[in-house]
């Protein structure tokens, strides 16, 4: 399955996951958009992702991970652990660049 089809999955496994309508959705998306999201035919930008994870009350980065979680456990926490990994590693950089007073992006 490609990537839009397992985020169009995955948003829609978290929004029934909440009991939840496409209609649900009509604040922020037209439920023909929010079809065309869940079948993988169109990628939401980031504005729209973190709008549709508040409708569901989940994080955005939540349903974004539905996209790449693998669906074995031993590999999920896998996975978790390693982006878990690389986050505190870029904020150590960070933190001891701000530390030297080395702003400078790279």
């Amino acid at each position: 399955m490609s990537l839009l089809g397992r985020f169009g999955a995955g948003l829609q496994l978290a929004r029934k996951s909440r009991g939840l309508t496409q209609e649900d959705f009509s604040i922020v998306s037209s439920r023909t958009y929010l079809s065309s999201l869940e079948r993988g035919l169109k990628s939401p930008t980031i504005s729209k992702l973190e709008e549709l994870a508040s409708v569901i009350g989940i994080h955005p980065l939540s349903l974004l991970a539905l996209a790449y979680l693998p669906s074995d456990e031993p590999e999920r926490k896998e996975l978790c652990e390693l982006v878990t990994a690389e986050l505190q590693a870029m904020r150590s950089l960070a933190e001891a660049e701000t530390a030297s007073g080395n702003h400078e992006l790279r």
